[in-house]
């Protein structure tokens, strides 16, 4: 065949070389891939919805929310004052701020704000569709949102931002709330809803009666725990201060400082109803033996050491009641001489000294108690009185549920409930005991010696009156960690209450930590129980064995089922249907806002407040 002229022969050759390689490009190619192992398929992302924390009656205390991230990319602005100038005022910045950050020579992404509100977005959302921005683009967050702010903060804890609890119960329940996404790819799955046993309206009043103890004792810290004696729910875990939840990355370090688990202290002659208990329950002593104080416990030991510990006061001849009733150091130290230490030592643990509670939150403390063959010849009647061992309020509590049942310890929790997103309950609190420590009997006198206490001894400033009370209170030096040894001006003043003294419900335990000032936890410690208990006990209803006109609270509660009438004080209106509110709508003289239906769930001013003209009451209905 020839040629026709138009083509030239060398250039035809140069194309069919070039289709050739073309040619064998493509089954190389093509063998690649052929012989390659097959691509991973991409997983499908699972969505884990974190379950809420509720308090007992349902409150919310954390819920899940979606916040948004700013992003902006700067390579892709053009007109970055126009960028500045519609984004600034969306976002709350300041125009020439943000024009900085346009211009700066850092990485060409960053973050302009994280998890903005739904309003803030909404605002920034408006603006870039108003000047069609470019650059810029808002991240849908998981994140965490705590309504009651402060409520409880050491208890609820807080959440990070790679979704992961970081303190409290948000740490120690994360798999519970969040469970680790490990379904099939096309599943998505919820967390469990967790319900505590603090009561959310107990710990609000105790939250406000521990800042107002820390105003008037300038103390550094307050904390107030409230127990069922019982059950071992906790009804209040007041650690103040404490964070707002919802600003907690700009909280102060003694804010987040959870004392009542972690912070570990002497814990002074609070101390010695447990070490009158443990030698009392060896049947090494009976209500008639008697013990001379003349105002310091002396000990002479074998190699001719004296040992002395100083009491506050010549109390002259003392039975174990008189012990606790007037805090006597050298009838305390005299007493401890009739057990051995190993048995001495073996009752304490039994009470729960140096372990750990078991509390659901972390890096709880087990203090510092040394074994008895670790003591010195001081260590005995020293650890008696509350000295030469550290201990947390939370073991304190724990061993106080002993006393109070009779001799059986129960296991402290915060833990009320778990449950599904459908209100399908998987777990329920269930009262642990933890064994018997103690004779019925030496429970039994323990209490009726710390009633005493609060009639006629240093606790009768707890005593509320008309609900009997076992009280004991005290007053710890704190070691001085610069100098060594005890200091001179720091204190833990504490005041611990067991209420009905028959038939305990509740106990109570207040510490104040280095008050300004008065010290004596007589004194400073044991009002602030009578407050404390005075609250709860109208609260609960706990039954006042007196006529209300002798001492009481001035807080009224209000039939539920009766049309509620305002005094000049406010009542107690929780429980109250909406229906029974109807009245107070048509009253001119004050003023009542209502949302919400159902039953009144909060109030304010709170019960026993004077109602006057003009007073505005706001009531919560669920």
């Amino acid at each position: 065949m020839e040629m026709n002229g138009f083509v030239p022969k060398g250039r035809l050759v140069v194309l069919s070389l070039a289709l050739s390689a073309l040619i064998v490009l493509v089954i190389v190619k093509y063998g690649i891939v052929m012989l390659s192992p097959a691509p991973a398929q991409a997983q499908a992302r699972i969505s884990v919805d974190r379950g809420s924390i509720l308090d007992r009656s349902g409150k919310i205390l954390a819920v899940q929310t979606t916040l948004y991230n700013i992003a902006i990319t700067r390579s892709v602005i053009k007109d970055k004052e126009a960028f500045a100038a519609a984004v600034a005022p969306a976002c709350s910045l300041d125009e020439v701020e943000l024009l900085s950050r346009l211009d700066s020579q850092e990485s060409d992404f960053f973050y302009l704000k994280k998890k903005i509100s739904e309003t803030e977005k909404t605002a920034v959302a408006d603006a870039i569709a108003r000047a069609r921005l470019r650059g810029i683009r808002l991240e849908p967050v998981q994140s965490r949102t705590y309504p009651e702010n402060s409520l409880a903060s050491h208890v609820v804890g807080f959440l990070g931002d790679d979704g992961k609890g970081l303190t409290g119960v948000e740490y120690s329940f994360q798999d519970i709330l969040s469970p680790p996404a490990q379904a099939s790819p096309a599943e998505n799955r919820t967390g469990y809803n967790v319900m505590l046993t603090i009561d959310g309206a107990i710990q609000y009043e105790l939250e406000k009666v521990a800042r107002a103890t820390m105003e008037e004792t300038k103390a550094e810290a307050v904390i107030i725990l409230t127990v069922r004696a019982k059950t071992g729910e906790i009804l209040s875990y007041v650690s103040e201060p404490s964070a707002n939840l919802n600003t907690y990355p700009l909280s102060m370090t003694t804010e987040r400082k959870d004392r009542p688990a972690l912070y570990a202290y002497e814990p002074g002659s609070v101390f010695k109803i447990f070490s009158v208990a443990a030698v009392l329950d060896q049947e090494n002593g009976s209500e008639r033996d008697v013990f001379l104080c003349d105002g310091a416990y002396h000990l002479t030991t074998q190699r001719g050491e004296t040992i002395s510990i100083k009491c506050l006061d010549r109390h002259g001849w003392v039975t174990a009641r008189d012990i606790l009733r007037l805090s006597c150091n050298d009838g305390t130290a005299q007493l401890a001489e009739r057990i051995s230490p190993a048995d001495f030592e073996r009752k304490l643990r039994a009470f729960g000294f140096g372990a750990k509670t078991g509390i659901e939150l972390p890096g709880e403390t087990t203090g510092l108690f040394a074994p008895a063959d670790r003591w010195s010849a001081r260590s005995k009647p020293t650890i008696a009185i509350g000295q030469e061992i550290s201990v947390s309020a939370l073991q304190v509590v724990g061993a106080a549920t002993a006393l109070a049942n009779g001799g059986e310890r129960v296991k402290l929790s915060l833990l009320s409930r778990l449950y599904t997103r459908d209100g399908i309950p998987v777990y329920e609190h269930e009262t642990t005991s933890l064994g018997r420590i103690l004779k019925p009997e030496t429970a039994a006198r323990i209490l009726d010696y710390m009633w005493t206490t609060s009639e006629t001894g240093t606790g009768t400033k707890a005593s509320v009156g008309d609900v009997p009370m076992a009280v004991k209170t005290g007053t710890a030096q704190m070691l001085d960690p610069e100098r060594g040894g005890y200091s001179s001006k720091d204190f833990i003043s504490s005041c611990i209450g067991i209420y009905p003294v028959r038939d305990p419900e509740i106990i109570q335990y207040v510490a104040i930590i280095k008050p300004v000032g008065e010290t004596y936890g007589g004194r400073i410690a044991a009002p602030v129980i009578s407050r404390a208990a005075n609250v709860v006990i109208d609260y609960l209803g706990i039954g006042r064995a007196q006529a209300p006109s002798v001492r009481h609270t001035g807080i009224i509660p209000v039939p539920a089922n009766r049309p509620v009438q305002i005094g000049e004080v406010m009542p107690n209106l929780k429980g109250v249907s909406k229906r029974m509110l109807t009245p107070l709508l048509t009253r001119t003289d004050i003023r009542v806002l209502i949302s919400g239906d159902g039953y009144v769930v909060s109030q304010s001013p709170p019960p026993g407040t004077p109602v006057t003209e003009g007073t505005t009451i706001e009531l919560g209905l669920e």
